[in-house]
């Protein structure tokens, strides 16, 4: 079993319109829903490759309800969401379909207690008691202390669980130093950390401020991995266009897949590269497809840097 946490779930909604113009009225194409907020994200792809997980973190209020209605239809996926008094958040995706480009209205989250905090902490300390690897996904919601993920990450420590963490800014900063096994920022999230805008030597700037091992997110140049084994980068055969929505949750998938699995670190790479293409390439946003995915592993490119 895996443990994805997302402290602050949410609802994704997606609304298409022929063409999105400031200060107009639009007709909405077409409406979608589905549970979000990354580690839900991460959960999703790791069901459709066949792993057990289990979701955690917040969800309340008619959104919440919501989220937890529609996560009981994913296969291989258990809900261990615990309950808050504030409404869980709405995402908001506004796609132009004239253009392809997406924009995005985020809402904060529901503010969470400190008895909440506490109950969360009890409840994740008995899950992660039981789980191969842990991922530590997106934004805190109001409420939750900035050092959050940095207890999480020394709580899975303690019961020998591997962490894959994935979120910026100052919740980043503190976590790095609990030592998570990997963190995955991009390229903008790890110069923010460091101070660095060369993505090598910022790695290995984050290493040393802690992570065992560092993915970061090239964009469409693929994967930067710098590991106690050895340097990586791993991107796929050719620049692809599509929807890039969703494409960090399916990296995390396919690199928390390959930690839990034992893979070595040329297979993880593969494997979250072609899905993060795999995913760009789906017509539906976040999605992909398994013949695509196991097309696209047999042409990605992993160089050492060693």
């Amino acid at each position: 079993m895996i443990l994805t946490v997302t402290l602050n779930t949410a609802l994704d909604v997606t609304y298409r319109v022929p063409r999105l113009l400031p200060h107009a009225s639009h007709r909405v194409t077409a409406v979608t829903e589905r549970p979000g907020g990354k580690g839900l994200n991460v959960a999703r792809v790791l069901g459709a490759l066949g792993h057990k997980v289990t979701v955690t973190g917040f969800a309340g209020g008619p959104v919440g309800s919501v989220v937890r209605r529609q996560l009981a239809t994913c296969p291989d996926v258990v809900d261990a969401l615990l309950p808050c008094e504030g409404p869980s958040r709405r995402t908001l995706a506004v796609v132009d379909e004239a253009s392809g480009d997406t924009t995005q209205f985020n809402e904060p989250g529901p503010l969470i207690t400190p008895a909440e905090w506490s109950r969360f902490l009890a409840h994740y300390e008995e899950l992660v008691a039981g789980v191969r690897a842990v991922a530590l996904c997106g934004s805190l919601p109001p409420g939750v202390p900035v050092g959050a993920y940095a207890v999480l990450v020394r709580a899975a420590r303690a019961a020998g669980v591997p962490v894959l963490l994935d979120t910026s800014g100052e919740a980043l900063r503190r976590a790095v130093a609990a030592r998570p096994e990997i963190i995955k920022p991009n390229a903008a999230e790890l110069a923010e950390l460091t101070g660095s805008r060369d993505p090598l030597p910022a790695s290995r700037d984050a290493r040393r401020r802690g992570a065992h091992a560092v993915v970061t997110s090239l964009g469409p140049a693929g994967l930067l991995a710098a590991t106690a084994e050895g340097t990586w980068q791993a991107a796929p055969p050719r620049p692809l266009s599509g929807n890039p929505t969703g494409a960090g949750d399916s990296v995390v998938a396919g690199l928390l897949s390959g930690l839990a699995e034992g893979l070595d670190w040329p297979d993880r790479l593969t494997r979250a590269v072609a899905l993060s293409a795999a995913t760009v390439l789906s017509p539906v946003a976040g999605e992909f497809d398994l013949r695509t995915y196991e097309e696209l592993r047999q042409t990605v490119r992993v160089t050492s840097g060693d």
